[in-house]
């Protein structure tokens, strides 16, 4: 496979999203994952062998989380609870017969995790190198004027759009080439259980205005994710294939991976712009359903 890849031209791009970026998004409050750093670094620094250490960890990994401030309510933990739910579906497809290549779909599953607990270690050692993808989630931790909703799609944004092509790779790597008549069906098969489990992972992160709105769409909303999760996934999948293709080029690789991440976060910081208008809206209709009808307050806000 021939990839013409202008390197002078991704690293203009890389420079263009990452100023944009830092137009919309807060100031770094600080890195670090106080005062569980220790039970964090730990975590991260446990071999992931096969998809039952990442169910494991990722069990391990929530009770940190929900334990750190916010109680109850650290936006990472939304997302981790989202990631165990999928995790765990695809360690029930492997146990059963759909699955053609069942090495190839774990070994998929764990080379994901890894990039996740990657993620959190460096944020946990305070590493300027921590994918600007997740910080974007990773800053937001403690802040509650991010609804748990959009904090789950920050993760499900970082996990897929850059982390997805380099465990493909890194699948591919050790299994040989990528076959995509042998193995491409599995990879379809997490597409399938994103949209089995969409609307109930959607609801259970809404806030009553999010929920209000659903209820208005009806299925729509459903309908428009699982678009988007399929439309992500074959993006990651062809990400790969430029990734594997230029392997063997140390500074085009580079640099490719310097866009990925970039362009990543930059739609993470769009989604966060979406959320905080839904959430303005969400007030301010509030405040005037109260003045007109006296109503007692009700939670409409993003927690």
């Amino acid at each position: 496979m021939t990839v013409a890849f202008d390197r002078d031209n991704a690293q203009r791009s890389a420079v263009v999203l990452r100023d944009e970026r830092l137009q919309i998004m807060p100031p770094v409050d600080g890195r670090g994952w106080a005062p569980a750093h220790i039970e964090v670094a730990d975590l991260c620094a446990a071999e992931c062998a096969d998809i039952g250490t990442v169910l494991n960890h990722l069990t391990t990994a929530q009770g940190i989380f929900d334990g750190l401030p916010p109680p109850a309510d650290n936006r990472v933990a939304a997302f981790n609870s989202l990631y165990f739910t999928i995790t765990d579906r695809v360690a029930k497809a492997l146990r059963g017969t759909g699955v053609h290549d069942k090495d190839f779909l774990e070994l998929l599953d764990v080379e994901f995790a890894k990039r996740y607990f990657a993620a959190l270690r460096l944020w946990g050692e305070e590493d300027t190198a921590t994918p600007d993808a997740w910080e974007v989630l990773f800053r937001r931790a403690q802040d509650r004027g991010v609804s748990k909703l959009a904090a789950a799609m920050l993760g499900v944004n970082a996990h897929i759009n850059h982390d997805l092509a380099l465990a493909l790779v890194s699948t591919w790597e050790q299994l040989g080439p990528p076959d995509p008549d042998r193995i491409h069906p599995d990879y379809l098969l997490i597409n399938q259980i994103f949209f089995e489990e969409i609307p109930g992972l959607r609801r259970r992160y809404s806030t009553p205005l999010q929920l209000r709105i659903d209820a208005l769409v009806g299925n729509l909303d459903d309908w428009s994710q699982r678009v988007l999760v399929a439309a992500t996934r074959a993006h990651a999948w062809e990400q790969a294939e430029r990734l594997w293709a230029l392997r063997d080029d140390e500074d085009d690789l580079d640099r490719a991976l310097l866009v990925m991440d970039r362009a990543s976060a930059y739609v993470g910081e769009l989604l966060l712009l979406g959320d905080e208008l839904v959430n303005r809206g969400g007030r301010l209709l509030h405040g005037v359903r109260d003045v007109l009808r006296g109503d007692p307050d009700d939670d409409v806000s993003g927690r």
